[in-house]
């Protein structure tokens, strides 16, 4: 494991948490149940949900790193499928965020230190477009030559768990602020999430 992060190319890495950083501040599911939650617990409330959201990101890092492993294992040539229905998983969030419109959705918190933590981690282990989205975004920054596939999704996604711990949990702390911010600016902020996917879409094509 520890070999394979040291083969992984420095720009790659950066490249992909910038990438990540631009997500972690686009509307969605976790972002408002996060904020929901700093608003009805305060601080403490909303960095237990962003705790939760976090570990169910690792969840279903390790649970699409351990797919892909076993098929890679018996299929090599399915690595570029995988990259390319990546792709196309992409433009679809692009043209599903350019649709959105200026609202955010009704996400309810839990003011509670343990519900907050508990409903945070069964909030994304329950949602499936985070399974897609972890196997459509981490592949694009692997590279077999290197080692394995599956210590690279689980390197990067670790370091994609805790960003998002980091930011959510900012979100949380800083809940009745940014909820307010949130809400003026959704329509601007999807557009923003389109244009991410998007763009990120289009550079894989290119590479």
């Amino acid at each position: 494991m520890f070999e394979t992060l040291a083969l992984m190319d420095g720009g790659v890495v950066a490249g992909f948490m910038i990438m990540a950083v631009a997500l972690y501040f686009t509307p969605g599911a976790d972002m408002m149940f996060t904020l929901a939650s700093g608003i009805s617990g305060g601080p403490r409330a909303g960095a237990a949900a962003a705790a939760g959201i976090s570990l169910g990101v690792l969840c279903h890092v390790v649970f699409a790193a351990a797919g892909l492993a076993v098929l890679l294992q018996s299929y090599p040539a399915a690595f570029d499928l995988i990259r390319y229905l990546g792709v196309a998983y992409l433009v679809y969030l692009a043209v599903q965020s350019w649709r959105a419109g200026s609202e955010f959705g009704d996400v309810r918190g839990r003011a509670g230190l343990f519900a907050a933590f508990r409903r945070g981690l069964l909030t994304n282990l329950l949602n499936p477009k985070v399974a897609l989205f972890v196997l459509a975004f981490l592949p694009q920054f692997t590279d077999p030559a290197i080692g394995p596939v599956w210590h690279q999704i689980l390197w990067l996604g670790l370091f994609l768990a805790l960003g998002g711990m980091i930011t959510d949990g900012a979100f949380g702390v800083f809940a009745g602020l940014m909820a307010a911010r949130m809400r003026r600016f959704g329509g601007v902020m999807n557009k923003v999430a389109s244009f991410v996917f998007g763009g990120i879409a289009a550079k894989l094509i290119l590479d």
